[in-house]
């Protein structure tokens, strides 16, 4: 059984010191994983405009937005000057390739992808993917073959973009197995690979469980659910505060039997010719606010039987 650990990276600290921390930390274990990241500017001090949304408040009291981002990742983008991740850090996203772990685009800018795609034109969703693809060729002198969405947010362009884009596969959405994605009744050829555990700040604050406690909670899931599995971790937190939540988290998966991998270590076992279609719906997640892209009922054409 492989669990793919997908890294999401958000922040310029994020990058700088929790990615160096996360190397390490999979080097020890063994484990493989795929990293996407933010390319673009540092913005994350914006995000404070979702204090509206239903549950973004309640999610920042329970996650201890602070203690895990940092005051002045709060404040850029408002107080402070967006920083550049891509040109800042380059070097530290390098080395993640070169000690042999998969490298993808997560976004460009995390905050406007993930407060503004929703109801963005083709122009503008893509010039951002553009903007992502073209710092990604700078930083690596290859094209990508993997795109993972900020927050998990998608709109019709995007989906089609990740198809003439030419990614290899994409993980844009929460569900439960790898699918082909059918946007409006148009079927996108670019394979899915949902994320299907939840994250640790969907889980910590939530029907008891702690800091001290969630490791345990997702290891008794994945004991009960033993299939491949995509897991989303993010480089501000397993990579740093919540390290040693992390390493529980590889110990014990490697105690049931799983394999930790890249994200591609899953997609070489798929044939993308037999996955199934399924539709893609906005929808609700616990421990998030807003919606998120998911895995809808399985696609059936017109005049096909079940």
């Amino acid at each position: 059984m492989k669990l793919a650990l997908k890294i999401d990276v958000d922040t310029l600290r994020g990058t700088s010191e929790g990615v160096p921390k996360l190397i390490e930390i999979l080097g020890r274990h063994g484990a493989g994983a795929t990293f996407l990241f933010s390319l673009g500017p540092d913005h994350t001090g914006r995000a404070i405009k979702r204090a509206l949304r239903p549950g973004f408040m309640k999610k920042v009291g329970r996650t201890s937005v602070v203690s895990h981002y940092g005051i002045r990742t709060l404040l850029y983008g408002t107080v402070l000057p967006g920083p550049d991740i891509g040109k800042r850090c380059a070097g530290v996203m390098r080395q993640v390739r070169d000690a042999g772990f998969e490298v993808g685009i997560h976004t460009w800018d995390h905050v406007k992808w993930q407060d503004d795609v929703a109801g963005a034109d083709a122009q503008w969703t893509q010039w951002q993917m553009a903007l992502a693809c073209q710092r990604f060729r700078e930083v690596f002198g290859a094209d990508p073959e993997v795109h993972g969405a900020a927050g998990w947010q998608m709109n019709v362009h995007a989906w089609r973009r990740t198809q003439a884009m030419g990614f290899r596969y994409a993980s844009d959405t929460r569900g439960t197995h790898p699918f082909i994605p059918v946007v409006r009744a148009e079927i996108v050829a670019c394979p899915q690979f949902p994320t299907t555990l939840p994250t640790l700040d969907e889980m910590i604050g939530v029907d008891g469980v702690s800091e001290a406690t969630v490791a345990e909670r997702l290891l008794e899931r994945t004991a009960a659910d033993r299939r491949a599995h995509v897991y989303t971790l993010h480089a501000e937190l397993e990579g740093m505060k919540l390290a040693p939540v992390f390493e529980r988290l590889l110990s014990g998966w490697k105690a049931q039997g799983y394999d930790l991998t890249a994200m591609r270590d899953q997609a070489q076992d798929v044939t993308a010719d037999l996955l199934p279609l399924h539709t893609v719906v906005d929808a609700p997640l616990a421990g998030r606010s807003g919606t998120l892209a998911t895995q809808g009922p399985e696609f059936l054409a017109e005049g096909s039987s079940p």
